[in-house]
């Protein structure tokens, strides 16, 4: 769990973030939401610790990170799963070795060969078959490409999965199957995922929590099937905005 607790954060005077408090839960698809420049891009890297809030605190199962040394954030790192808009393959690796990256890098404890086996078992996970695994990311497609990302972030079994903007780039049925796949793999495992997007098909299909920002501020938080009969004129506005979902509102009601 992940607790945002009154977060405060400016840039030369402008005030991104505007006391900011929820709860990012285990187990569930946490999805962060709102137009260009609502700051949800800001509380995402905020979140990670790429920005150092100016007032508040942000807490990882209690501990507070704007408190941890650079030890113990090295340590949360290693909690952390990051699943990149883009995907963010490595060109001259192999799935295979892209899987096998982050354990390199932070695993001292497995041997290679269990190296190996984790990062087969991810694969699997997410339906990659054997005969791809020594591929390169530019001989695969672009729903196989972002497949592997998610089995690299979840190749160290973190606590904490971030997705930036997951279905970027991806068409509408593709788009789907790594929604079913984020929402199954979080729930499977009780991973604290944080999904920033504005795919309305995904905060409709997998929103386990969403929270709304408008302006630096946090306008609504509530789950997927709560939307539906939200009142709350500024969201209506942004997520139902064109006449298909309009319409979908209201056969829902």
């Amino acid at each position: 769990m992940i607790e945002v607790k009154d977060i405060v954060k400016s840039f030369d005077g402008t005030v991104v973030l505007d006391h900011v408090s929820t709860t990012l839960e285990d187990g569930k698809v946490n999805m962060i939401i709102g137009q260009s420049g609502s700051g949800k891009t800001v509380l995402m890297k905020s979140l990670i610790g790429l920005h150092a809030v100016d007032q508040g605190e942000i807490l990882y199962d209690g501990r507070s990170l704007s408190s941890m040394r650079e030890k113990d954030i090295r340590l949360l790192h290693r909690e952390v799963g990051m699943l990149f808009q883009g995907s963010a393959l490595f060109d001259s690796m192999s799935v295979i070795e892209n899987v096998l990256f982050p354990l390199e890098m932070f695993d001292r404890e497995m041997s290679d060969e269990q190296k190996r086996e984790r990062a087969q078992f991810c694969l699997e996970r997410v339906n990659i078959p054997e005969r791809a695994y020594n591929l390169m990311p530019a001989e695969i497609s672009g729903g196989m490409q972002k497949r592997v990302a998610i089995a690299r972030a979840i190749a160290m079994n973190p606590k904490y999965l971030f997705c930036d903007e997951p279905n970027s780039g991806l068409d509408p049925k593709t788009s789907l199957v790594i929604d079913q796949l984020i929402h199954d793999i979080t729930e499977e495992y009780g991973i604290c995922t944080i999904v920033n997007s504005h795919d309305m098909n995904s905060i409709l299909e997998i929103g386990d929590k969403v929270i709304f920002l408008r302006l630096g501020k946090l306008e609504w938080e509530g789950n997927r099937h709560e939307i539906y009969s939200s009142d709350n004129e500024a969201l209506n506005d942004f997520v139902f905005a064109s006449e298909l979902f309009k319409k979908i509102k209201t056969a829902s009601l």
